[in-house]
């Protein structure tokens, strides 16, 4: 707006400056020569009516000059009438062209003046128009954006409602899912694992199993002494016997009484009566013959003699016969008695490898377990926790009793044996020599 009413006050400035210098030329009457085409009549110089010749195809009426009648000369072309002088009435000299070029030229400064402020009030009114179409977009995408804006609020609004939803549900799932396996594991461990009288009745039913395997194991223990006594008796009288046949020539005759059938007795020896009985040894044969014997062992077995060690030579000699018979190999034979000494189970196993197990037991899982805390994200977390002692602090400071005391009374007098209970059980020999010996019986083919 501005510059619009700039430009209008300039226009009409200019205007009044071209009315008030050209007012003053006031023309009388003059008749325009027959070679006058051009008249410029744009002056502001007040003149008489004229008549225009017949050569005046382009007279120029466009000026604020007011005329007085006049008729041209010939030969005048562009009268000049600009000027500021009040004349008289006179015929124009011929051949004027300036006065052409003079009109024009004022009409084309106004033709570009108006030009420019045309443009300027159309860059101006098109430039308000761009503006307020863009003050109407601003507006209406601002609306759109908030439409849009609430409809995404609205759909994620949806999410956290439906996810705290399921979550809450979730929650209360687990919770109920917790009531049910509490009830359910307090039965199950009420009735089947600590129930008092099922306990009673299985420690009933084990106690008449001791009873019956502490009845059986008596008898065997019996039986066996039974047996060892038998045995310890048949090695007794054996011994005897063969004291008794050793001793033979101390029996009593008829002439002479022996050592055991002494006079002074009132009662023979008991000995007496088992020499009767017992039959004398037979002599054993002469030096020769064991010469003889010896000679030929020693010669198809050279390992039966005193000094026989495993010679160097890994083959026998080559005049040496193979005996006769099922007999083994004398490499073989000679291998398994210079065999060395192989430990048992009991001797090559440590007496305290279950000790050892449980420290590598223990070891392991002290090195599998995780102690560490999580990462917390504040120094100061740890200050809401509560603090949890450890087993260790909350028991006296002094050895543990377990591993390191009996239950099991120690008291010699309270004892219902003489010997104490042996923790370390007998080695089975069979084990140990399991696979150990040349015979093939055991083997599986």
């Amino acid at each position: 707006m501005a510059t619009l009413a700039k430009l209008l006050s300039r226009s009409d400035f200019l205007e009044s400056q071209y009315y008030f210098r050209n007012r003053h030329t006031m023309t009388s009457p003059a008749t325009p020569g027959p070679h006058q085409p051009h008249q410029d009549l744009t002056s502001h110089t007040s003149t008489s009516p004229a008549t225009p010749g017949p050569h005046q195809p382009h007279q120029d009426l466009t000026s604020h000059t007011m005329t007085s009648p006049a008729t041209p000369g010939p030969h005048q072309p562009h009268q000049d009438l600009t000027s500021h002088t009040r004349t008289s009435p006179a015929t124009p000299a011929p051949h004027q062209p300036h006065q052409h070029l003079t009109s024009h030229s004022a009409v084309d400064s106004v033709r570009k003046f108006e030009n420019d402020a045309a443009v300027a009030i159309q860059s101006w009114f098109r430039g308000c128009q761009v503006r307020a179409y863009i003050r109407h977009l601003n507006r209406v995408v601002t609306i759109i954006q908030k439409w849009w804006r609430s409809y995404l609020g609205r759909k994620y609004y949806q999410l956290i409602v439906e996810a705290a939803y399921y979550t809450m549900k979730m929650n209360l799932y687990n919770e109920m899912a917790v009531r049910i396996q509490r009830r359910w594991r307090g039965f199950r461990i009420r009735k089947y694992c600590f129930n008092y009288y099922y306990l009673k009745e299985y420690l009933r039913a084990v106690s008449e199993t001791n009873d019956a395997i502490r009845e059986a194991l008596e008898e065997f223990a019996e039986m066996k002494e039974r047996e060892e006594r038998k045995i310890l008796l048949e090695l007794e009288e054996k011994q005897k016997d063969y004291q008794a046949r050793k001793t033979h020539y101390l029996l009593s005759t008829k002439q002479i009484s022996g050592v055991y059938n002494s006079p002074f007795r009132e009662h023979p020896d008991p000995w007496e009566v088992r020499l009767q009985k017992a039959k004398p040894l037979e002599h054993r044969k002469g030096s020769a013959m064991k010469s003889k014997t010896a000679h030929s062992l020693s010669s198809w077995l050279a390992c039966t003699s005193a000094r026989s060690f495993p010679r160097s030579a890994s083959l026998p000699p080559i005049d040496r016969k193979r005996c006769q018979g099922p007999f083994r190999d004398i490499n073989e034979v000679l291998e398994q008695r210079y065999k060395p000494l192989e430990p048992t189970l009991r001797v090559s196993e440590p007496i305290d490898h279950l000790h050892v197990a449980r420290e590598a037991f223990k070891q392991e899982e002290r090195m599998r377990n995780v102690q560490d805390k999580m990462f917390l994200p504040f120094s100061s977390y740890h200050k809401k926790e509560t603090y949890i002692p450890m087993i260790h602090t909350l028991s006296t400071y002094d050895s543990p009793s377990y591993g390191q005391k009996y239950f099991r009374c120690q008291d010699p007098k309270k004892w219902i044996s003489d010997k104490d209970f042996q923790t370390v059980l007998p080695s089975f020999e069979l084990f140990s020599k399991y696979g150990k010996l040349y015979s093939k019986a055991g083997q599986i083919v």
